[in-house]
């Protein structure tokens, strides 16, 4: 096997404990994470309609080439895969990420990935040592949270391995490590099948989204735990180490001699440490994952709710803010819960932000229309948090509705069409809360559309919408002009390379124009960050402050990086169309379970309310790039929004750029063929869903 690969991706199947390995170069041209993920899903899934729950389902954990490598911000992420549970109406196969350390020691293990099948008789780990893998009972660990489970399993295992394994000295790949095993594992949501439930590693990275929590608990999966002693070959490890150097004129730690506070802009040179520890009022310092170059988390002080940030940390601080005045300790023991139960913080968030809505209409309480002995007088205290936690796992109260996620709580109440239209249940698409408004940043919310789920990645939202909106708050102008991001874009986003899908306009974004902007995101994404695991906090980087010409190095180094790890002459554009690739793959399995044109619509408050959310905590105004009157500038959309007949204007643009059927949104047998996907067509024909 070549350089950056370890040649293995172990195969467990949990119904006849059994335990093999398919061969990585069967996979290899599919990169590595996602990509490898979406075709042994696709070969070894025989039923792809299946509920998530159901011991058919086949989950992927991969890492990539770049795992525990010195690539910066690419050597800690693990992409998860299957069909979820999360989304609503439908299970679509889907994925989930999180950072950490797995990936790396599952490639110092010797292993590329790891691929679940069936379900086990009673509750097991998994524990991999190297080479050495067992499917072990989990008496002792079912039950435990998600903190404890991971401290018990460092106990057993590194009590198991003796002194010599820690002893100094010796070579690379002699059996000694200092490191814990790396352990992904489950809560009590998982454990009682609650489809807003996350997988847990360390402190505080998760994978959220798509319910893979539950569905671990549904095979009776508790834990797996990785260890290894082994390194990663690196094919060119001087041309590894001149792309770091060369790529420090693009980060903020390349300029600490002078630095200074950086305007928004630039992803790859974006300071390091999240805010919210000196928000708490404590003592902080950044933490990231393995290789990273910024360290977006933090850890406190107090050692309480560390590594936690972004929403898994903000999903309750409004409420404690009211309550309390401020960002106090009761913010941080909800987040630890939160944790702790390996519950989806976006669930969260969404759940309690719409419960509070329907209590102050007086509909949900005590004696009630919808009846609970939750107390409302306790919301922003960590009691609050632990009742309604404690709810949703033991199926209690209204927890017992909660449990199958807000959008089948919602139509068990009778609610789901009236609160999804009113947009107090901001359920965007597919069931998933909405992160960034389709209304206003709409290559967030039609990326999310035309696939399987909330995106979360962050490409174009720094630019088109962060920078410009903090500016128009305090009275300033952004670092880059709309016209220079306009110009840069162009240059960057080839194969489309047009200056007009910087247009968010209320023309523009129906326009073809945005079809393309969407088009290369989901083929950027699918290989650069999901199966390169290109961390989404890092990359892409297009326009970047600390360049002399404003010029990020997404196009450039990507590839480089790549390159110097396994050997390979890629360039930029053939990775992208390897995402294409890719991205139809996944289009075909979701048309396999149902997908249609007819099916990919917001749900109705998109079209019908201000675009002003009613549960986002952020207040800025909504500033886009806008080309009106033949000029650039930033504007307000505030207000905005979706015209249904725009939006299947836009689809038409889209499925064309994508190759795909117009009447039913399908892939057509030239696309897939001209992928190198005739076998995907040959299924499609046979369960006529192959676009015309």
């Amino acid at each position: 096997m070549g350089a950056g690969y370890m040649g293995k991706i172990l195969r467990i199947d949990l119904t006849n404990k059994k335990v093999s390995h398919l061969d990585t170069k069967d996979y290899e041209e599919y990169g590595g994470g996602h990509g490898m993920g979406s075709k042994i899903f696709w070969d070894l899934c025989e039923d792809k309609t299946v509920s998530g729950f159901d011991p058919k389902n086949v989950i992927t954990i991969m890492a990539s080439p770049t795992s525990g490598t010195l690539v910066p911000s690419a050597s800690g992420r693990t992409e998860v895969q299957g069909i979820g549970v999360q989304g609503y109406p439908y299970e679509w196969f889907t994925r989930s990420n999180f950072g950490g350390r797995f990936s790396g020691q599952l490639k110092f293990a010797g292993w590329d990935g790891i691929v679940i099948e069936g379900k086990a008789e009673k509750p097991v780990w998994v524990d991999v040592r190297n080479d050495k893998v067992e499917i072990k009972d989990a008496d002792g660990l079912w039950g435990l949270d998600t903190i404890e489970t991971q401290e018990e399993i460092w106990r057993i295992v590194q009590g198991g391995m003796g002194d010599e394994w820690r002893a100094l000295g010796g070579a690379q790949g002699d059996g000694r490590t200092t490191q814990r095993p790396a352990v992904l594992t489950i809560g009590s949501a998982g454990e009682s099948m609650s489809r807003t439930a996350a997988l847990v590693h360390d402190a505080g990275n998760g994978a959220g989204q798509g319910g893979f929590g539950g569905i671990w608990g549904a095979k009776n999966l508790k834990a797996i735990s990785v260890i290894g002693t082994n390194g990663v070959e690196i094919a060119d490890p001087k041309a590894l180490m001149d792309a770091r150097l060369w790529s420090m004129q693009w980060a903020s730690a390349g300029h600490l001699a002078d630095w200074t506070p950086q305007p928004i802009g630039s992803m790859f040179g974006g300071a390091p440490s999240s805010t919210i520890g000196y928000a708490a009022g404590e003592g902080a310092q950044p933490m990231g994952c393995m290789g990273c170059i910024k360290n977006c988390r933090t850890r406190f002080a107090s050692g309480s709710s560390n590594a936690s940030s972004c929403v898994d940390y903000y999903f309750y601080h409004v409420y404690d803010q009211a309550a309390h005045g401020g960002f106090t300790q009761h913010l941080q023991d909800a987040t630890d819960m939160l944790q702790r139960y390996g519950i989806n913080a976006y669930m969260a968030e969404s759940i309690i932000i719409w419960l509070n809505h329907l209590h102050t209409e007086g509909v949900l309480g005590k004696g009630l229309e919808i009846d609970t002995d939750l107390n409302f007088n306790k919301l922003g205290t960590s009691e609050f948090a632990r009742d309604l936690f404690e709810m949703m796992v033991n199926k209690t109260d209204i927890g017992a509705d909660l449990h199958e996620g807000p959008a089948r709580a919602a139509v068990k109440w009778g609610r789901y069409d009236q609160d999804t239209k009113s947009g107090i249940l901001p359920l965007q698409a597919w069931g998933y809360p909405q992160h960034y408004d389709a209304r206003t940043e709409v290559e967030w919310g039609y990326g999310s559309l035309v696939g399987d789920r909330d995106i979360n990645e962050h490409d174009f939202n720094t630019l088109v919408f962060w920078a410009p909106s903090i500016a128009a708050l305090f009275g300033t102008e952004p670092e880059c002009s709309a016209e220079m991001l306009s110009e840069i874009m162009a240059e960057k986003l080839a194969p489309y390379n047009d200056p007009m899908m910087m247009d968010y306009s209320d023309e523009g974004i129906y326009s073809e124009s945005m079809a393309k902007l969407v088009a290369w995101h989901r083929h950027y994404t699918r290989y650069y960050k999901q199966s390169l695991s290109f961390c989404d906090w890092a990359w892409g980087d297009y326009y970047n402050p600390w360049a002399e010409d404003g010029r990020g190095l997404t196009g450039i180094g990507e590839p480089k990086f790549f390159n110097a790890v396994t050997g390979k002459d890629q360039s930029f554009e053939e990775g992208m169309e390897i995402g294409r690739k890719i991205w139809n793959l996944d289009r075909a399995i979701w048309v396999l379970q149902g997908r249609h044109r007819d099916e990919e619509h917001f749900t109705d408050y998109n079209y019908e309310v201000g675009s002003v959310p009613g549960y986002t905590t952020y207040e800025v105004p909504y500033v886009v790039p806008q080309y009106k009157n033949g000029k650039w500038s930033y504007e307000s959309v505030v207000g905005r929004t979706l015209d249904r007949s725009g939006v299947e204007q836009w689809k038409d643009h889209f499925y064309k750029v994508e190759g795909w059927d117009l009447k039913t949104g399908w892939p057509t047998r030239k696309t897939l063929e001209e992928l190198g996907l005739k076998d995907v067509a040959d299924e499609l024909e046979s369960k006529n869903k192959l676009g015309a």
